[in-house]
């Protein structure tokens, strides 16, 4: 197995965070009353429950790296997800950084912020 590391996110109700993902490819590969963890193709993403959380103050954040960038966009757009710059769930489009790569940005329905990165090469 190649090295790898999976985000640990937060979600208030997982039956909530489950339909939101679903609706951008990812399914449902466990589940325990504190755990989940949903799959779309190589991403893996881990969530625990913190039914507590208050979305206006979390700074929870990941980078998801793509290979296709541009179809994972499309697919959140897809599923309703509009671009904004407050609220949430909410999208920034993709673009060309300073530092040479393209960056766009998912904020989930619990204001987790997902860097979705172009993988180069």
């Amino acid at each position: 197995m190649t090295d790898h590391a999976t985000p640990n996110l937060p979600s208030r109700d997982f039956d909530a965070t489950a339909r939101f993902y679903a609706a951008l490819g990812f399914t449902e590969s466990w589940r325990d009353p504190d755990w989940m963890i949903l799959r779309r193709g190589g991403l893996q993403l881990e969530f625990f429950l913190l039914a507590e959380l208050d979305p206006a103050t979390s700074s929870f954040a990941c980078c998801l790296r793509l290979d296709d960038l541009d179809g994972f966009y499309a697919a959140c757009r897809a599923a309703g997800i509009p671009e904004a710059s407050t609220g949430w769930p909410r999208l920034h489009p993709p673009r060309l950084e300073d530092w040479g790569g393209t960056v766009g940005y998912l904020v989930d329905p619990d204001c987790t912020l997902l860097r979705l990165v172009q993988n180069s090469g």
